[in-house]
């Protein structure tokens, strides 16, 4: 043991550190005063008690003078003295001393190392963790559940599996602590094949009955996305405590299951078990997902009863449900009646105002955080700035500026993309290139972000600018600061420009570069210079999937869609193996053309792959099918989607809308609602299109005001349309042309063709007329408009007024664009116009189109000369010259 003088300096070490303590607690409320009264056999049995309570209580101070009383008294402590001794400074945070402690140790036991491995664990100083584990002479199961639990949180899951197997090697037996921590390795690295394995040695072993064990299993299966397995082992569960409930919950929400995560709190109430913070987290994360309010306000009432309204995590789980569910009111109810704020419920009733596009109110609760002494984080000043960014507030948003630029927050880069999007959207192009300027680090991520700014306000030759900037300050552009410079000229079409860049990409040998290349000819792709994307392409020297993506891309953005299948064959042909968006953007071609054969195939090729949960790719599939006219297909394919966003609920209501079936349509729109999908400009869209096809006025109506009432949305004119084509359909022309009258916007083309086209079908030549005047105002040259109206007054028997369209047209020398058709027959594609003589089988068509027509004939087929087509021909004589093709 030390020596007096040691134990002085040690004393001495203990009284007068300038390390401060913590959790200080009076004497009087430990048993430290009675030490004096002790006898010397009782010695051991006093400290040990008072080193454990002071651990217990992390009373640093305490268990600081009653280490000091023991020097001074030359009490010579046994190892499990010690033990307590350095279990106190462990659990205090003082690894120093606990050190100091450990070195002096004449004998050491194995519960002295673990002890020491522990502390250094969960200060992250695995490098010292393992030294002393490695100098173990004998290593017990704690010993290596010390070790692997400390690899674990601190981030290294896969070492912890490798010592796990070490572990195994070294034939130590394992406890349920040892599973439960790999079970949550597991977990982190999302690795079932493992997981599988522990469940079979714990089953194997007995451990799967136990509580510890199986609630980890439960969680692991459920974080692995494997949540029907986690089910399966929850219910059989002999014996479930609060733990195991909480996880097999949240595994339901984090797998979107969220309807099944609340049955599942329901069972949990009537077992009668405690609910704790994390399960009502996740319970109202499922209402938040769901937009489930009225069931998320009885939960909150249910959290009161249960005495956690003052607790801090539910309650800002129950302020992000309230916000989440657009009710705001409650969310600032509940946030005034907190009794103790803090930053993070602050931060999320800021992030909820801004989401629903309060920007003011978003900025109002910031400054009273301001207010507060509870200080600001990043997501403090990122949502301050992006509620600037709603409000098109410049100068709150200066404001908020200028508090980051005192911060120690304004080297953030979340901070510093909020700031230059919040200038970019205000239209403050000169303070977006100040704070680009102040920058103190200025790298490519920068140079981009404020290349967007400019972007996005369509100055595209400062964008240019920039880069000349960055050339000329001896910063050398890399290959992600050539690619955001191409990006931004593709995006505005700037071919001048993008040559520009790609000489001086050229003059500085980076052409070999697969980013830069694959950027280049994205960059003429959508230039439209698909040719000479086409040869830059073909002339890399490492073609990757980046660079045939953009070719197929270009080719069918240009609506070269044969173009585009053939460079995805020839990508197979190299062996490149297609990622989520080739197929997507190939899928997109094939619904161009109704080539379900192909698409077929390729859906097959994506399903060998495995990728059919992708996201993207199924709300792809659903459309593919849809636009095929295949809607068993897109149905099958949206039923058994693993996941979904709303562009695949849009593209199942949008198919369905489209081949007319509006019941359908507003049933999948209903589910998506109770999912708490969010919709969006598109879904309503084939709302209102569903609702014109059934003749569902008042409905519509509803949906329509619904837009800007319930969900922050303006309607677009594609909306005005849909609502247009809706009266028309119903018979309510009149008032479709009131309803054109009193947008708040300009009508368009499409508008007023769109009320033309029920004119015809009403037979009402007044409005017809008029919508004609207007459509020609906006487009003298549309032929569609002088055919459309002669039809109205063919259908009125106005055969006058059907001459004088004639004579406008041919006059105007305006002719009607042929009707064109397609077939694909054993994967070939064939095209065909009106009076078609290029196919090269024409001849035999125009025999069988002769022979149906004459079968038409003979059964009593009387053509209709209620319609007239181009120059007054009517549907007979056009297949009279049909026929006169052969």
């Amino acid at each position: 043991m030390a020596t007096p003088t040691a134990r002085f300096c040690i004393a001495r070490h203990l009284f007068f550190s300038r390390k401060p303590a913590i959790n200080i607690f009076p004497l009087s409320a430990l048993p430290i005063a009675t030490i004096a009264t002790i006898g010397q056999g009782r010695w051991r049995n006093t400290f040990s008690h008072i080193f454990q309570e002071c651990a217990d209580r992390r009373a640093l101070g305490p268990g600081k003078q009653a280490h000091a009383r023991m020097i001074v008294s030359g009490f010579e402590p046994t190892i499990f003295v010690t033990n307590c001794l350095m279990q106190m400074y462990v659990r205090s945070s003082t690894l120093d001393c606990a050190r100091i402690l450990f070195d002096q140790m004449p004998q050491r036991d194995t519960i002295s190392c673990n002890i020491l491995i522990f502390g250094y664990s969960g200060s992250g100083n695995m490098s010292a963790a393992q030294l002393i584990f490695d100098s173990m002479l004998e290593k017990d199961v704690i010993t290596w559940n010390s070790l692997i639990s400390g690899y674990l949180q601190n981030g290294n899951h896969g070492t912890s599996i490798g010592i796990f197997l070490q572990m195994r090697r070294a034939e130590i037996m394992y406890d349920h602590t040892t599973f439960a921590i790999l079970f949550k390795a597991c977990s982190a690295l999302e690795n079932i094949d493992m997981g599988i394995q522990l469940h079979g040695l714990a089953v194997h072993m007995g451990f799967n009955f136990d509580v510890v064990t199986g609630s980890a299993i439960v969680d692991m299966y459920a974080k692995c996305k494997k949540l029907g397995e986690s089910l399966q082992f929850f219910l059989e569960m002999p014996e479930k405590n609060w733990v195991s409930w909480s996880a097999v919950i949240a595994g339901c929400v984090q797998n979107d299951e969220l309807v099944s995560g609340l049955e599942l709190f329901k069972e949990m109430q009537k077992e009668g078990v405690g609910v704790s913070q994390s399960t009502y987290a996740s319970v109202f994360r499922s209402c938040a997902g769901l937009s489930a309010l009225r069931l998320g306000s009885q939960l909150h009432a249910h959290a009161l009863k249960a005495d956690f309204g003052s607790d801090s995590i539910v309650a800002t789980a129950t302020l992000d449900m309230y916000a989440k569910c657009h009710s705001l009111l409650n969310a600032r109810n509940l946030f005034n009646s907190l009794p103790k704020h803090n930053l993070q419920s602050f931060n999320a009733i800021i992030v909820g105002y801004t989401r629903n596009d309060q920007g003011s109110e978003a900025f109002k609760i910031f400054q009273l955080l301001m207010k507060s002494d509870l200080g600001f984080d990043e997501v403090s000043l990122s949502g301050a700035l992006s509620a600037c960014a709603v409000l098109k507030g410049l100068l709150e948003g200066m404001q908020v500026h200028g508090l980051t630029i005192k911060s120690t927050f304004r080297s953030e880069m979340c901070v510093g993309n909020a700031i230059l999007d919040m200038y970019g959207k205000c239209g403050a192009l000169i303070d977006a290139r100040r704070v680009f300027d102040e920058m103190e680090i200025r790298d490519a991520v920068s140079w981009n972000a404020i290349i967007a700014a400019y972007e996005q306000n369509g100055n595209e030759m400062e964008t240019l600018s920039l880069f000349v900037l960055m050339v000329r300050s001896r910063m050398k552009p890399d290959e992600f600061t050539y690619g955001s410079i191409l990006k931004a000229c593709a995006g505005q079409q700037a071919l001048n420009p993008g040559m520009e860049v790609h000489n001086r990409i050229i003059k500085h040998g980076m052409c070999s570069d697969s980013f830069i290349g694959s950027a280049i000819v994205d960059m003429y792709c959508k230039c439209g210079k698909v040719e000479e994307a086409e040869k830059l392409h073909n002339r890399m020297e490492e073609q990757t999937i980046v660079s045939w993506n953009a070719m197929i891309s270009g080719f069918s953005s240009n609506e070269l869609r044969e173009e585009a299948q053939r460079c995805f064959s020839q990508m197979l042909e190299m062996r490149i193996n297609p990622d989520d968006f080739t197929y997507a953007t190939i899928l997109d071609t094939c619904a161009d053309v109704a080539a379900v054969g192909l698409g077929k195939q390729i859906h097959a090729q994506i399903i060998k792959q495995e990728l059919q949960s992708d996201v993207y790719i199924t709300s792809t599939l659903v459309d593919m099918y849809s636009k095929c006219g295949d809607m068993e297909g897109s149905r099958v394919v949206f039923e058994k989607a693993a996941n979904r966003d709303f562009v695949t609920w849009n593209a199942m209501i949008c198919g369905y809308a489209h081949h007319g079936h509006g019941k359908e349509a507003l049933a999948i729109f209903e589910e998506m609602q109770l999912m708490g999908v969010e919709p969006n400009h598109a879904t309503f869209v084939s709302v209102l299109r569903a609702c014109a096809h059934m003749g569902l006025v008042k409905q519509g109506f509803y949906y329509f005001n619904a837009m800007s009432s319930e969900y922050m949305l303006d309607p677009k004119l594609e909306h005005y349309s849909c609502m247009v084509d809706l009266l028309g359909r119903s018979g309510q022309v009149s008032e479709a042309l009131s309803f054109v009258r009193k947008m708040p916007i300009q009508a368009d083309d499409v508008i007023w063709r769109t009320l033309l086209s029920s004119c015809k079908m009403q037979g009402n030549v007044e409005v017809a007329e008029e919508a004609t005047k207007s459509l020609l105002q906006l487009d003298p040259e549309d032929s569609a408009a002088y055919i459309l109206l002669s039809n109205v007054y063919a259908n009125a028997g106005m055969w006058g007024e059907v001459s004088k369209m004639r004579k406008m047209m041919r006059y105007g020398g305006l002719k009607k664009e042929p009707g064109c058709s397609w077939i694909e027959v054993k994967s070939e594609l064939h095209l065909f116009l009106a009076g078609d003589k290029t196919h090269p089988r024409r001849k035999e068509i125009y025999e069988n189109l002769n022979a149906l027509i004459a079968e038409m004939k003979w059964a009593g087929y009387v053509p209709s000369k209620d319609y007239v087509l181009e120059y007054g021909d009517t549907e007979y004589e056009l297949q009279e010259e049909l026929v006169s093709c052969m």
